[in-house]
This record gives C-alpha cells, sequence and structure tokens, in this order.
C-alpha cells in the first residue's frame, strides 16, 4: 500500500531492525594426568556480523546489508544507501530506540522520516516477526 504525494513520490511505511548472527567457538574438555588440574586457557573468539534491513509490509519489498559492527557510523550507511534505492519515494521508517538510531551526528536523508516507537515494545515492529 502506497499513497501518492504528486510529482511521482511516493509515501512508504518501513520497519526497520537489525541482528547479530555469528558463531562462539565451543570449549571442550582437556585431558590430563589424574590429580593435575588443566592449566589451558579458555578463549571466547567470535566471529559474527551484524544484517541491517527494512521490510515494507504492505508490499513485502525488503532491503537488506551487512556490516561488521551496530553503530551510528554504519548505521549511517545503511541509511544512505536506504535512501538511495528508495529514490524519489519518501518512507517513514518503524524502529526502536537504539543508541544507533538515535545518534546525535545522525545525518538524517530528506526522504527518510523516523518514528521511534515506545521502549520495550518489539511486538510493535513487524520485522521482529522474521
Amino acid at each position: 500500500m502506497h499513497y501518492l504525494l504528486g510529482n511521482g513520490k511516493r509515501l512508504r511505511y518501513l520497519c526497520q531492525d537489525e541482528t547479530r548472527i555469528g558463531l562462539k567457538t565451543e570449549t571442550g574438555r582437556v585431558i590430563t594426568a589424574r590429580g593435575v588440574k588443566s592449566t589451558v586457557s579458555v578463549q571466547w573468539p567470535r566471529e559474527a556480523f551484524w544484517l541491517y534491513g527494512v521490510v515494507e509490509p504492505f508490499a513485502g519489498w525488503q532491503f537488506y546489508q551487512e556490516y561488521d559492527h551496530l553503530n551510528g557510523e554504519t548505521f549511517q550507511k545503511f541509511l544512505d544507501a536506504l535512501s538511495l534505492e528508495l529514490g524519489k519515494d519518501i518512507a517513514l521508517i518503524q524502529m526502536d530506540r537504539a543508541s544507533a538510531h538515535q545518534a546525535l551526528a545522525l545525518i538524517w536523508p530528506d526522504n527518510l522520516i523516523p518514528i521511534f516507537q515506545p521502549a520495550h515494545s518489539p511486538q510493535l515492529n513487524p520485522i521482529e516477526r522474521l
């Protein structure tokens, strides 16, 4: 469902979220002689990435990008890429109140309008079902 604004522009409703995807090293047992305590150090290296995305629930349209961190700098890159993808369209973007979404250094593109949902209410955001 889109609303026509004129001049070929449409108003769209998008839902945004991000998730970390990755692996954590599994630790196992160490064999030692009876009565000897293990001296092996445990390391917890993690390999992960962040998947940022938006969906348009009424139309099924979606846009995703992969980043190595969740912070204001990478969120700005995501917003800029999304703005280019939307072209002339204007989008209302529903999102949670993560600190990266509210960073003071963010420069919101002219065609993106943020809508912050109430704190601790992920059930209000349709992208959470993905």
